[in-house]
């Protein structure tokens, strides 16, 4: 990855997922650093919470890995919620996504890291990227 990457909340999850690949993967693209917003981070507890049913010292064990290695965590200002509205419009998003891309072009990131959206799209400044997709899946 060249530039700066923000990272969508499936990273961090796989980061501590069972799934050997992707775990190994995940902890790759979180040991390079990037930028997360507080939407990622407040996702990421529910998923801990919900879905995978972790007390909340698990969770806040994990919180501290990552943001032991994120550079730089964004607000969820006005500013950002105007723009996923406009994303979510005009880009067929849905606005959860639209907030995600909205986080990142906000922060300058030339990447976002994620495995929910189209691979490869491009907006703006920043390409979507799927750091789990192998090399025969992107096409490259």
């Amino acid at each position: 990855m060249s530039g700066k990457s923000f990272l969508d909340t499936n990273v961090l999850i796989y980061a501590f997922s069972d799934d050997p690949a992707k775990a190994e993967r995940a902890a790759e693209v979180l040991a390079a650093g990037g930028s997360i917003s507080v939407q990622v981070l407040n996702e990421f507890v529910s998923v801990c919470r919900k879905k995978l049913k972790l007390d909340w010292k698990e969770i806040k064990e994990r919180l501290d890995v990552v943001r032991a290695l994120i550079g730089e965590v964004a607000p969820v200002s006005i500013d950002t919620h105007e723009k996923a509205v406009e994303l979510a419009r005009d880009c067929g998003f849905s606005f959860y996504d639209a907030l995600i891309v909205a986080a990142a072009i906000a922060l300058n990131c030339t990447d976002l890291q994620t495995e929910d959206m189209q691979d490869g799209r491009v907006l703006m400044n920043l390409t979507i990227r799927n750091p789990f997709a192998s090399p025969a899946e992107l096409g490259r």
